[in-house]
């Protein structure tokens, strides 16, 4: 299965889940819990990280995070390297505590009216109640809950680390006390219809795969990252059609580099015809089979070759021509990847 992309960018917002390995729980006790919390609090003095909202569950947690600086990947490796460590030691055992990888959701901090933001923020809020250990038939207030950032809205001040305002401001209530006891009691009036807890619309948008929000905002994070340099090697398999887009996003990047460097235009429509640019497009076949996952098929209508299978027929050439291989390792540099 393929790993899922990283994404990091300045003030990217996330939204984090992870589970305990085999869905072991993971916060057994109260010290796990506060272990988890003061590493939380140690992460967002160490890289600057601002959480909007989080909740512990036995075998699971979820945050919803803010990096100013593009480090998430090296926040949550020491985090949960530094947690993990600490939980087999106090059970004097080895092996993985959390399952795989964590999951991270890009969440649109945007467009506000459209309200990715505030959904996320409900449905971490919310897990307790839909746990069936607060709210509903339980009688206990969601707040009563204190292993979530929503017990610190109304009832008790946040610790600095955690950022109530921005939720609130989602919410156009005012940052204080009053619009903490406001939002705090529209919570706890969702806890008392579990079953409209989290609507069909809700459950769609959160389920997107990479990213949470707008079309818009998702190419503007796909145009950012095919500016970038590193192109993933052929070798990354797609995993769904989120990956599948953010393969594409690159690939276009890089097929528009090849084109550029060889003086050819930029459009397909412009390109339509197999013996028109013929050895330049081998070239960038080559080159895009070589270093993206994309299709025969989507090369193929990029370049405006036509038939798909064609373009098995440009790599084999290019692979048993020495001279064509020092053009394409020469394209490859001017194209901004290494061979």
């Amino acid at each position: 299965m393929a790993r899922p992309l990283r994404i990091q960018y300045p003030n990217a917002v996330y939204h984090i889940m992870s589970r305990g390995d085999g869905g072991q729980t993971i916060f057994e006790d109260n010290v796990d819990r506060r272990s988890w919390i003061n590493l939380l609090e140690k992460s967002c003095e160490r890289f600057k990280w601002r959480v909007h909202a989080y909740v512990l569950m036995g075998n699971h947690f979820h945050l919803l995070l803010e990096t100013p600086s593009p480090n998430l990947v090296a926040g949550m490796q020491w985090m949960m390297g530094v947690y993990a460590q600490g939980w087999n030691r106090r059970r004097k055992r080895r092996g993985h505590v959390f399952q795989g990888r964590y999951k991270s959701v890009i969440v649109d901090n945007e467009h506000r009216s459209e309200g990715y933001f505030r959904t996320v923020a409900d449905y971490i809020h919310l897990n307790p109640v839909r746990a069936g250990l607060v709210g509903g038939d339980t009688k206990l207030k969601l707040n009563s809950y204190v292993w979530s950032s929503a017990s610190f809205y109304g009832r008790k001040s946040p610790p600095w680390w955690l950022e109530t305002g921005r939720v609130l401001e989602e919410f156009e209530l005012s940052a204080d006390k009053s619009g903490a006891r406001s939002y705090a009691s529209y919570l706890e009036a969702r806890c008392v219809n579990k079953a409209a807890l989290v609507n069909d619309e809700s459950l769609k948008i959160l389920r997107r795969g990479w990213c949470v929000g707008s079309v818009s905002f998702r190419k503007k994070v796909m145009d950012m990252l095919s500016e970038q340099d590193a192109i993933p090697a052929s070798t990354e398999s797609l995993s769904s059609d989120a990956l599948k887009d953010l393969n594409t996003a690159q690939a276009e990047a890089l097929a528009t580099r090849a084109l550029e460097a060889l003086g050819m235009p930029i459009e397909a429509n412009d390109l339509y015809g197999w013996g028109k640019f013929k050895m330049e497009k081998d070239l960038i076949i080559a080159l895009l089979r070589q270093f993206t996952p994309v299709s025969n098929k989507w090369i193929a209508k990029r370049l405006g070759i036509g038939h798909p299978s064609r373009i098995s027929i440009a790599v084999r050439k290019v692979r048993d021509s020495q001279i064509l291989q020092q053009r394409l390792a020469a394209l490859a540099i001017k194209s901004k990847v290494k061979i």
